[in-house]
């Protein structure tokens, strides 16, 4: 992440180190890997049937407040309120300087990729699947035209392509965030943008609301966190407050959507990876365009975190005699708290700072020593990432992340795998979240 042009330089997965923590990072280690192990056990013993309810789960909401959240006024406040946030943004994208004042790449890259789409959709739901712009032009448009915006013009979105085209849209994404060259750069963000929107934008014309719902990467993004959130609807769509773990197993799963999580990981790991010393060692001595070698290592974390995965799932299914067929998709969603925790624990810092910083900059989108926010005075606080505090948050956000997706994990396999076999087929799974585990932990503790 081009966090020096922002200007401060704060690495991207955090202020805390390993001296910051409040044991020895040696026994952190040990801790996260036993909370694994017991936690896998304990289920194998007290857990030997599914549990997970999941769009049945879930405690209704008071009427009069679940008549708010789905009234079509307050829906359209939220969607004209994420147009009027768009549009300022692209006051500064288009008229203002292309320099380290401009407040754009924080937007984009903090407020937006962090905020919204991660931490957002976390606490509150898929938010942007609510408010993206991209479906309020598309239906604008077909009503206009007298037609239903759920039924392209070319016919339903074709089941074939799954998650497939999410995948390509946040990998060209984070591409951009981690490799891209000027990636911080207006002009840059502009035509990224263009092109972004008018891809979609053609996909929602053909194949109607779907698209956006299947193929949007950041959309896909926001459902996917957004199903750890505890407020959701069941299958009958009641709005609900939820346990986590039944939004999860709610998720209809499809085709690339193992490639979907598998760049949610591996886009955070390369992050974490390009933090170290060694990497811009290698860089330098490769010969090697620095856009060549972020490019092969972005591509490499993705395709081990992917293949690993899927290694492990369908070896779950030769070790219990039911086939490989299908369970790495089946079991994906395992893997969406853990990506959430990696988000949380590389980027809390960057968020709390950067996001501090751009909402000051926000106020002065033309550059022109303007306050039209009265931001522009603010300090920068910061008590939410005290050293000691951030380092116990990223072990904490990692761990936390690796349970809950083993007791998902387990879940499913009680109700995919036979019973006799179960906990047997798990171990490859077990195995491959342990290395995710300590993994993670390495590059953001590493020295």
């Amino acid at each position: 992440m081009d966090v020096p042009r922002w200007g401060t330089a704060l690495l991207a997965h955090g202020v805390g180190g390993r001296g910051d923590l409040p044991v020895p990072f040696s026994y952190a280690l040990v801790a996260a890997v036993v909370a694994l192990l017991v936690s896998f056990a304990v289920l194998t013993w007290r857990w030997p049937a599914p549990r997970i309810a999941g769009g049945r789960a879930g405690h209704p909401l008071p009427r009069p407040l679940a008549g708010v959240l789905d009234s079509a006024w307050f829906r359209g406040v939220w969607r004209v309120a994420a147009l009027v946030a768009v549009g300022y943004t692209a006051i500064a994208a288009v008229g203002g300087p292309d320099d380290a004042l401009n407040p754009t790449a924080g937007v984009v890259y903090v407020l937006f990729w962090v905020g919204v789409l991660a931490f957002g959709s976390a606490l509150l739901g898929p938010v942007w699947q609510r408010v993206n712009p991209l479906r309020t032009v598309q239906s604008l448009v077909f009503r206009a035209m007298r037609r239903d915006p759920r039924l392209g013009l070319l016919g339903p979105y074709p089941a074939r392509l799954g998650y497939w085209p999410a995948a390509l849209s946040l990998l060209a994404f984070v591409w951009l965030e981690l490799v891209g060259p000027a990636r911080a750069s207006t002009i840059t963000l502009r035509w990224w943008f263009a092109a972004y929107a008018l891809v979609h934008l053609l996909g929602g014309f053909a194949f109607g609301t779907r698209w956006f719902a299947r193929a949007d990467g950041f959309e896909v993004l926001s459902t996917l966190f957004g199903r750890l959130a505890v407020l959701g609807r069941r299958d009958d769509g009641v709005l609900v407050v939820r346990s986590p773990l039944a939004g999860l197993d709610q998720l209809r799963v499809g085709p690339g959507l193992v490639a979907v999580v598998a760049v949610m990981l591996g886009s955070t790991a390369y992050d974490g990876v390009t933090q170290g010393m060694w990497w811009t060692t290698l860089q330098q001595s490769s010969g090697l365009p620095p856009v060549l070698t972020g490019t092969l290592g972005l591509g490499a974390a993705v395709l081990t975190v992917g293949l690993s995965f899927v290694g492990a799932a369908r070896a779950a299914g030769w070790l219990t005699g039911v086939g490989p067929r299908g369970l790495p998709t089946q079991f994906a969603p395992s893997l969406v708290p853990i990506a959430l925790g990696y988000v949380v624990a590389h980027y809390w810092s960057l968020f709390v700072l950067i996001g501090q910083q751009t909402v000051v900059q926000l106020s002065d989108p033309l550059g022109t020593g303007a306050d039209w926010l009265g931001t522009a005075s603010r300090g920068i606080s910061y008590a939410w990432v005290a050293p000691g505090v951030t380092a116990t948050l990223q072990v904490t956000a990692v761990v936390v992340g690796h349970v809950v997706g083993i007791v998902l994990a387990h879940d499913r396999a009680t109700r995919l795998l036979p019973r006799d076999g179960a906990t047997r087929g798990q171990l490859p799974l077990l195995a491959v979240m342990v290395a995710y585990t300590l993994g993670g932990l390495l590059l953001l503790f590493s020295e």
